[in-house]
């Protein structure tokens, strides 16, 4: 079902449901197929929102990644990869009213080699943290002997240090 006969299709249901329909009539006879609790979660959004309801809102999906946002994203990433993606997300929804997650953005610029060559540069190595902080551990233990540190004073076995 594409993006326009789904809208109608729910559109539809909503409008039978406001007619008195049970919402099983509805999705059957607009030939969507949901939950219960979705059904009724779109009629209260209807109420409140209005047509805004019919709007798929999955942020990031890929079925938001339409080949006409795959060739607009190339094209923008190769004019300047230097681009960050936050600024790629806002180009997006005001140029093509898509919003896409920046996670999301971020795997498919990595998939297809449209990673932003600034954030990759400003990173540090790939060290873990216990090999980052080694020489401050050694700073601290400097001089001292394995085991020192939880040593009890000598003669005075029964004081909890």
């Amino acid at each position: 079902m594409g993006h326009e006969q789904r809208r109608a299709a729910k559109q539809q249901m909503l409008e039978l449901m406001e007619a008195g329909a049970s919402w099983q009539e509805a999705a059957t006879t607009a030939g969507i197929q949901t939950s219960r609790a979705t059904a009724y979660r779109w009629k209260q959004e209807a109420r409140t929102r209005g047509e805004a309801t019919l709007q798929d809102g999955r942020h990031g999906h890929p079925a938001k990644v339409l080949p006409a946002v795959l060739h607009w994203l190339e094209s923008r990433c190769q004019a300047t990869s230097l681009v960050a993606s936050s600024h790629l997300q806002k180009e997006l929804q005001e140029q093509l009213g898509v919003r896409i997650s920046i996670s999301h953005l971020n795997a498919v610029r990595a998939a297809h080699g449209w990673s932003n060559v600034a954030s990759q540069a400003g990173k540090k190595s790939g060290r873990r943290g216990s090999e980052r902080s080694a020489g401050s551990r050694r700073a601290v233990t400097a001089g001292s002997r394995p085991g020192d540190g939880f040593a009890l004073p000598s003669g005075n076995g029964d004081r909890l240090v």
